[in-house]
């Protein structure tokens, strides 16, 4: 291995500087302790934690091979049908004392199972009776839709002089997860000598070359396979007995206490520091520790990482050496692994039971800060895996750092997983892109049966269309779907970036698993604006709006700019500079004008300076809708939902452009999920809901869609408008028409447009009456449901009706009927 020259960031030599370390007598030498290791300005380290499951799987290896040895306990296949789980049968969540009721369990709320394709759209927003499979998961996936070129697919079309990705939105730094959202059980604390092995052996199937990754230490003829020995294809030495044992004091400080794991670089033993108050330790071996020089390269190759101090990263201690091997000091953390909690859950059901998507993405929400703080410090973490998250009480720690490296380290070796790491780190090496990979990847493996991950769909995802959870979580699946990107450029750009739109992404989920109807809470986003929530209208200036970039050059200039549209469109035409927040501008005050040609010919600007400017396709669409061109509006929110899908706003739009298509099942799901998420988005969807449902005869579904509006919303008196209009023209019984009547006492409408809604409901009354005879015991308004008194009723509505009409003719006319109308014309 090539090895890098010592981190610039070394503390300055200091000689007779006590450590400050809690127990430790040693001194600073070259700018670290000579008994303990640690840097003279490093907090003390909190005693007592541990880790638990704390090694890798034997799968790793330069990325220099052609594959690294495959973790194979993850790949499981085991054909079952869940059958629906009855109340009261224990929560299989670890740790959790609560037990399934209808579905969830009544303690953390974790769903039964994930067996079967639920339908998005349930009780509270029915699909009509007699609707079959042309409103089903798949025929609605909107990834199904065409969707217009960004990023990389996009510079290859153009032949853009942007080839690579330069920059992305600090916007989407956001700070951790509060929690609220969802909830995850804690797990117990393991006691560090519980979690020693009796039996220090590793299993033959695990067995693997460090060097070329070939199967190694293999029986045959039914003896067993030697456990240490020299690979049959690259002859490299390889060893599975444990170097230290029971007793050994390391480096004169460390007193072994077994073996916990046993990982790529060897055993990984836990070990009382003898110098800090017998706190729990663990040694983890070194690389090239049989060549001396090798070895002493590592370790001031690898010295940086006594330096990373995050909550949510094991701490590094010291780096040792005993009997000519190395090894790293590391924090014991006394949890369970991600990959542990799969294997109980697999074991307590009897087969694959994967992470339900709420609880796996709770779990990465909480590792990214640690992400960012790594990749802020210019470091990449390489090999990210569900071995390398555990769970201690509610919190969890990223542990083993083996393999972090510096993202411009072009020579030491790197480590990664087969069926994990992102499949240009052979060409081009690690980078931030990569580790998101590797965070996508995980995501896919928690939360299904990843059948292939590791052969078929090395380098892929699985069709939407053969997974029920990507089908079910159409959202998570654009999600992962970015952050695995074949072209890194196309992914994620930082870990904040993904942890924004994760949320989002959570939030949705949570919708789908636990509400039955419109949502209760105000979301916010850093990247729209609310929908305009009290116009029923159809029209796509009620979609959200862009918010400013704070970031941008021009954003304080902007601010200055007022005057009607055309004005600020002749001070925007002569910016000081066309930043893209000036472009972006002049393109929504050109399509507010009717300028569509302007305000597309912004948006190609902004897409040839960087393709992967979503916010210009954003305005495409809405210039799309302006035209009247609703397939292209579709491709363009398709490709916006898929670059920030943790968002509400574009799959607004797409629902809206979809409806425009005649994509009903699309822009059915798409209007519930709104619905269900944010409660400013309810009266949007809910108005487009109760349109594509009334269109198709779905009388009950639409009305259930007007009543999804909350009374305190200032769209309400708009929905019950709709509600009235709805049932009036629907005519399906006298009842109907009641509450139709009723209905109408507290809208929207004007004087005139009630008038002429209250004729219609007692002419329809009337003729009910007559046809089906009456009902005396319903009233429509202070009238019963009988021939006299709803002629009464029809002749004031006529009065007042004509009272309110400006045309003379017309007037005269509803007077007439008034007059004819009247019980006493007749008898």
């Amino acid at each position: 291995m090539t090895t890098s020259p010592p981190p610039t960031s070394t503390p300055p030599t200091s000689t007779g500087l006590r450590c400050a370390q809690p127990g430790c007598a040693g001194t600073i030498v070259d700018g670290y302790c000579d008994t303990c290791g640690m840097a003279p300005t490093s907090p003390a380290a909190p005693g007592g934690r541990s880790l638990a499951d704390p090694g890798p799987p034997p799968a790793t290896s330069p990325a220099t091979s052609p594959a690294t040895s495959p973790d194979t306990s993850l790949d499981t296949s085991l054909d079952t049908a869940l059958a629906t789980v009855p109340d009261g049968t224990p929560c299989a969540q670890p740790g959790c004392t609560g037990a399934i009721d209808d579905g969830y369990c009544n303690v953390c709320g974790t769903p039964a199972h994930q067996a079967e394709v639920v339908q998005v759209v349930d009780s509270a927003v029915t699909r009509p009776a007699g609707m079959g499979s042309e409103l089903s998961t798949r025929s609605a996936a909107s990834s199904m839709l065409a969707s217009a070129a960004l990023g990389s697919k996009r510079a290859r079309q153009t032949g853009s002089a942007v080839t690579r990705r330069t920059s992305g939105s600090q916007r989407l730094r956001s700070a951790r997860l509060g929690g609220g959202i969802t909830t995850v059980r804690p797990a117990p604390t393991i006691d560090a000598e519980k979690a020693l092995l009796t039996d220090p052996v590793v299993p033959e199937a695990k067995r693997f070359c460090p060097k070329c990754g070939e199967p190694v230490g293999r029986g045959r003829d039914g003896q067993p396979g030697r456990t240490t020995g020299f690979c049959a294809n690259c002859r490299h030495p390889f060893s599975f007995d444990p170097k230290l044992r029971s007793g050994d004091l390391v480096a004169g400080q460390y007193e072994v206490a077994g073996c916990l794991a046993h990982g790529g670089l060897g055993w990984i033993y836990l070990a009382r520091d003898k110098n800090v108050s017998d706190r729990w330790v663990v040694l983890k071996g070194l690389l090239n520790s049989a060549d001396p020089d090798a070895l002493a390269a590592a370790i001031a190759e690898q010295r940086f990482l006594a330096q990373v101090s995050h909550p949510n990263i094991v701490e590094i201690y010291n780096f040792v050496t005993h009997d000519d091997a190395g090894y790293i000091v590391m924090e014991y953390v006394g949890g369970t692994s991600l990959k542990s909690i799969l294997k109980q859950r697999m074991q307590r059901a009897g087969f694959y039971d994967p992470l339900p998507v709420d609880q796996a993405l709770a779990y990465i929400l909480e590792i990214l800060p640690s992400f960012q703080y790594l990749h802020d410090l210019g470091l990449v973490y390489c090999d990210f895996k569900p071995d390398n998250i555990i769970q201690v009480g509610d919190e969890v720690k990223l542990i083993d750092l083996g393999g972090v490296r510096r993202v411009d380290d072009e020579d030491s070796a790197i480590f990664g997983t087969v069926g994990y790491q992102a499949p240009e780190v052979a060409d081009l090496g690690t980078s931030v892109a990569s580790d998101i990979y590797t965070i996508g990847r995980t995501l896919v493996v928690l939360t299904m049966e990843f059948r292939g991950y590791q052969s078929t769909y090395l380098n892929v995802l699985p069709p939407q269309d053969s997974s029920p959870v990507f089908q079910k979580y159409d959202s998570f699946y654009r999600l992962v779907s970015k952050a695995c990107a074949p072209n890194r450029d196309d992914r994620f750009v930082s870990a904040d970036e993904l942890r924004s739109q994760m949320v989002g992404v959570l939030r949705e989920v949570v919708a789908i698993d636990r509400g039955s109807g419109a949502a209760t809470t105000t979301v916010g986003s850093l990247l729209f604006d609310a929908p305009t929530p009290g116009d029923e209208a159809d029209d796509w200036r009620n979609l959200p709006a862009l918010r400013r970039d704070p970031h941008d050059a021009q954003t304080n200039w902007l601010h200055t700019i007022s005057g009607s549209p055309e004005q600020r469109l002749d001070i925007l035409r002569d910016a000081p500079a066309r930043t893209a927040e000036v472009l972006l501008d002049l393109a929504r005050t050109a399509l507010s004008v009717g300028e569509r040609d302007l305000a597309e010919a912004a948006a190609t600007e902004l897409l040839t300076n960087d393709p992967w400017e979503w916010r210009a396709v954003w305005i495409q669409g809405l210039a799309a809708l302006e035209r009247g061109d609703a397939p292209s509006a579709q491709a363009a929110f398709n490709a916006v939902y898929g670059q920030v899908p943790g968002e509400l706003a574009p799959k607004l739009a797409l629902a809206h452009a979809s409806e425009k298509a005649g994509d009903d099942a699309v822009a059915e799901n798409l209007y519930v999920a709104c619905a269900r998420t944010d409660s400013t988005y309810v009266p949007m969807a809910a108005f487009g809901l109760a349109r594509i449902r009334a269109a198709r005869g779905d009388v009950d579904g639409a009305v259930a869609a007007y009543r999804l509006v909350p009374t305190q919303s200032s769209a309400y008196r708009t929905a019950r408008a709709g509600l009235a209009e709805l049932l009036a023209r629907a005519n399906r019984g006298l009842p109907d028409l009641a509450e139709a009547l009723r209905t109408l006492a507290d809208t929207s409408l004007t004087a005139r447009r009630r008038a002429e809604v209250t004729t219609h409901i007692y002419r329809e009354a009337l003729a009910s009456v007559r046809e089906a005879g009456a009902q005396p015991d319903l009233h429509l308004g202070t009238h019963r449901a009988t021939e006299p008194a709803l002629r009464v009723g029809l002749e004031q509505a006529l009065r007042e009706l004509a009272s309110r009409t400006p045309d003379t003719a017309e007037r005269v006319a509803l007077v007439d009927e008034a007059n004819t109308v009247r019980p006493w014309s007749l008898w």
